[in-house]
């Protein structure tokens, strides 16, 4: 007898005639009912959030959504232009460019700052902070979260969302040692850097307790719908192709 095939789930399934997602009936029990921010924490968490935890969430998903023509944006706009048959392929090309400088600070700082606290005891986070820095330093490390190519005082959405974490009684050891490191760093470095705004996502996310792993994933969603946004211009008003021949036009060739 052959053995049977067992594909287990626990995400969603359908009928003939219902939906069901994690537990609930989607037609009846989801939809109107629950916003797509606290479905995306759901599903990821398995546990529905509170409404302090869908806030904070929901900030973070707003603070990612868009910063300008960064590089995720130019690629989906050039890759649209190239086949705008195929939008699925110029949302994933901008996507695909969430890496270490732009969209995966988010992880990188959060898994940092998650790092530093599980090799460490206490809650003197200055102590904490200043120690973390200086290993950064003396391994030749960039701290991530710290300075942003724009923002050169004070990235405009990191006390923003500290405050809304404060206020939702969410500020936990992974911002307050975020905090911490804005404080301290300048008696290692010798300067002053802003805590950019990707880093504070990704310091709000982990005290939400969202897997560490994971914390990349929330800035691609959070930056799709930007892309798409981008997309929908880009219909409207195309630069795709000026922004191509000016980079055609102004290329040297040096054979």
């Amino acid at each position: 007898m052959a053995e049977e095939l067992s594909f287990p789930t626990g995400i969603g399934t359908s009928t003939p005639d219902s939906i069901s997602l994690l537990g609930q009936d989607l037609a009846a029990d989801l939809m109107g009912q629950v916003g797509f921010g606290e479905l995306a924490f759901w599903l990821v968490t398995r546990r529905r959030p509170t409404s302090s935890e869908v806030r904070v969430f929901e900030a973070v998903l707003v603070a990612l959504a868009d910063h300008g023509f960064t590089p995720t944006a130019i690629a989906a706009r050039l890759t649209y232009l190239s086949a705008p048959e195929a939008l699925q392929g110029a949302l994933a090309a901008g996507l695909l460019g969430g890496g270490s400088r732009f969209l995966g600070v988010t992880e990188d700082c959060g898994r940092f700052l998650a790092d530093t606290l599980a090799a460490t005891s206490g809650e003197d986070y200055d102590a904490i902070a200043l120690e973390a820095v200086r290993q950064a330093k003396a391994d030749k490390r960039f701290v991530p979260g710290l300075g942003h190519p724009v923002h050169k005082i004070e990235d405009p959405r990191t006390p923003v969302l500290i405050r809304i974490a404060a206020e939702e009684g969410l500020r936990g050891p992974h911002l307050q040692l975020f905090e911490a490191i804005g404080r301290v760093h300048p008696e290692v470095l010798g300067r002053r850097l802003p805590l950019n705004g990707a880093g504070v996502c990704g310091a709000a996310l982990a005290d939400l307790g969202l897997p560490i792993d994971l914390l990349r994933g929330f800035a691609l969603l959070a930056r799709a719908a930007g892309l798409l946004g981008h997309l929908a211009e880009e219909r409207r008003r195309p630069l795709g192709m000026e922004i191509y021949k000016t980079v055609d036009r102004n290329a040297v060739y040096e054979p």
